[in-house]
């Protein structure tokens, strides 16, 4: 399987370096980190960032809080399906959507590739209907125009599953390769998940918002910048599970260095060295 690292949504909140850890401006620089994955059953997006749709009618699409307050930057040529198209595929041959959580961020996409399966927890979608995403983010993370069209859903328990080092795992999702699975991570959602790939030299996990920044995961000491760690706290469901699934992912990254590598959604560092970028890549 080839692995192509894609920034499907750039947000540059009020704040600098109090947000991101590294800006010098008075604007931080978060990224949409999606995935897609070329395997034998056709084309494989991990989260899909912003949407067409998104961009062409924000103001239908997205809350105006979120819009405000992380000052989304909403380009054309950032989408998924734009991306697709520039690495030389037809969006058709995309077969289908992991998405990690249904949060505005991460699914805006998905309706931009209507023959899509598109995979996600049972209970991810059943709160996101509900709008069940917190007292008053709730209404406001999950945007159900973002996906009220698909017809091909595949949901899947978030306990029960095989283990995955010491993480309960769903494998065997329904037409993908084995070497594809879901990390269930609760705490940012009820029905969060992380996505673990398996590679010939390891494995690689997008472990969705169960973090923010790179400072949580990789060290005994771990750090996030203040607004950061703000922001999270506002769009948590669990706290005690989000900081549980943090520790764990923690621990694991400890642990396991040489057999995983693990990135968030959002941490644009992770991103630029993950995408071949390098650090200049995490510039705003």
């Amino acid at each position: 399987m080839r692995i192509h690292h894609l920034n499907c949504g750039t947000c540059c909140p009020l704040g600098g370096r109090l947000f991101d850890g590294t800006s010098d401006s008075a604007f931080g620089h978060i990224v949409c980190h999606c995935l897609l994955i070329e395997t034998d059953a056709g084309l494989v997006l991990v989260d899909t960032g912003f949407g067409t749709r998104d961009v062409e009618h924000p103001g239908r699409r997205l809350s105006p809080f979120f819009r405000a307050l992380n000052n989304i930057q909403l380009r054309p040529e950032e989408t998924a399906c734009a991306q697709v198209r520039a690495l030389g595929f037809d969006p058709a041959e995309v077969r289908h959507i992991i998405v990690t959580h249904l949060d505005f961020d991460h699914a805006g996409g998905i309706e931009d590739f209507p023959e899509a399966r598109v995979h996600v927890t049972a209970h991810e979608k059943e709160v996101a209907k509900a709008g069940r995403g917190g007292a008053f983010v709730g209404t406001r993370r999950y945007r159900p125009q973002q996906w009220d069209e698909v017809g091909d859903w595949r949901l899947y328990p978030l306990g029960g599953g095989e283990s995955w080092f010491d993480f309960d795992a769903v494998r065997d999702l329904d037409g993908l390769p084995p070497e594809i699975l879901m990390v269930p991570l609760a705490g940012h959602t009820w029905g969060h998940a992380g996505v673990a790939i398996r590679q010939r030299d390891g494995w690689l996990l997008h472990a969705g918002d169960a973090y923010f920044h790179r400072g949580e995961v990789g060290a005994a000491r771990h750090e996030c910048p203040p607004l950061l760690r703000g922001y999270q706290r506002m769009m948590e469901v669990d706290r005690r599970a989000r900081l549980t699934n943090q520790a764990r992912l923690r621990r694991l990254s400890l642990e396991q260095a040489g057999e995983t590598r693990i990135f968030c959604a959002h941490d644009p560092v992770e991103f630029a060295l993950l995408a071949g970028r390098g650090l200049a890549g995490a510039d705003r």
